[in-house]
């Protein structure tokens, strides 16, 4: 049975807050497979089958229907928060911004499958151990990076910003950044540590990217954990044992668009009610876990001095 987070927790990409990772790429896998106009991201299928959680596997390649486990709705959420990092990153580079920060990076494959311009620079930044993976098992299909990438293979609850200037990062220069199924994960003070440090490290005319969840209505965190719960025990049935109730971090925090906005930040919203709709995707019926008022939210930073 997985353990409540705590300080100084670890994990891989089979276990605790790792599997959400290999989780979204199970989910990108299925999307792909369904309609590559929306996204396609040839490299999600082998990374899961790579990390060797038998039922994720089975998902990414189509052997169990996301029905059985988690419900098309969450298929669909994947899809539509996909397209809409890849779609950031790509209008800021063609803006002129080179370089680009991936923050839990975990398997993500953007540095490998995107078009970037000439000249970019990636840096991914997420624990040693899934920096490894990800880099080897990549390598190991013959992948090549579309862009400079960079690693920076350190916990993002350690000193993660001198890991990105070691690697070459330079807070000079505007950046794009993205903090993609990222806060939830955090606890409240860590989440606006997070925000707070990618302020400091934006020079002017830098881009951001990340989901605000509004804070909980009276009773709305029980039906959530209630969901949540249920879903758990229908991996478990499946025989992956994971419990995403305790993965998650729950109680008040600041949501993150005014707080960003509150630190400079110009931001546009946009919910996953509406990016579903924009995508031809069905809307939510029964929205348990509140996904549909998530806001997905990007913008640029204003201040003049650093």
């Amino acid at each position: 049975m997985a353990s409540t987070r705590h300080d100084g927790d670890t994990w891989d990409l089979a276990s605790s807050v790792g599997a959400t990772a290999t989780m979204a790429a199970a989910a990108r896998a299925i999307a792909t497979r369904a309609d590559r106009s929306l996204i396609d991201d040839p490299f999600a299928a082998p990374l899961v089958r790579a990390v060797g959680v038998d039922l994720l596997t089975r998902l990414a390649t189509g052997e169990v229907s996301p029905d059985d486990v988690v419900g098309q709705v969450a298929i669909d959420g994947a899809t539509v928060r996909t397209k809409f990092y890849d779609e950031f990153f790509l209008d800021a580079t063609s803006a002129g911004i080179t370089q680009v920060v991936i923050l839990a990076s975990g398997l993500d494959s953007r540095a490998y499958r995107l078009p970037w311009p000439t000249g970019t620079v990636v840096y991914e930044v997420d624990q040693p151990q899934v920096i490894e993976f990800k880099t080897r098992t990549l390598a190991e299909l013959g992948a090549t990076p579309t862009a400079d990438r960079r690693v920076a293979a350190v916990d993002l609850r350690d000193d993660w910003p001198t890991a990105l200037r070691t690697v070459g990062f330079d807070p000079g220069q505007p950046t794009a950044w993205s903090a993609e199924g990222l806060l939830s994960y955090l606890p409240p003070e860590a989440q606006d540590r997070l925000l707070d440090t990618i302020t400091e490290l934006s020079a002017p005319g830098s881009r951001v990217a990340t989901e605000s969840r509004p804070n909980p209505q009276p009773g709305d965190e029980d039906k959530t954990k209630e969901r949540l719960d249920r879903i758990s025990e229908r991996w478990r049935a499946q025989g992956f044992d994971t419990d995403m109730t305790r993965l998650r971090y729950f109680g008040e925090r600041n949501e993150a668009a005014p707080y960003l906005t509150d630190r400079g930040w110009t931001l546009n919203e946009i919910s996953v009610r509406d990016l579903l709709a924009a995508n031809d995707l069905p809307p939510i019926k029964d929205d348990y876990l509140r996904m549909a008022d998530v806001l997905h939210v990007s913008g640029t930073l204003n201040k003049t001095t650093k």
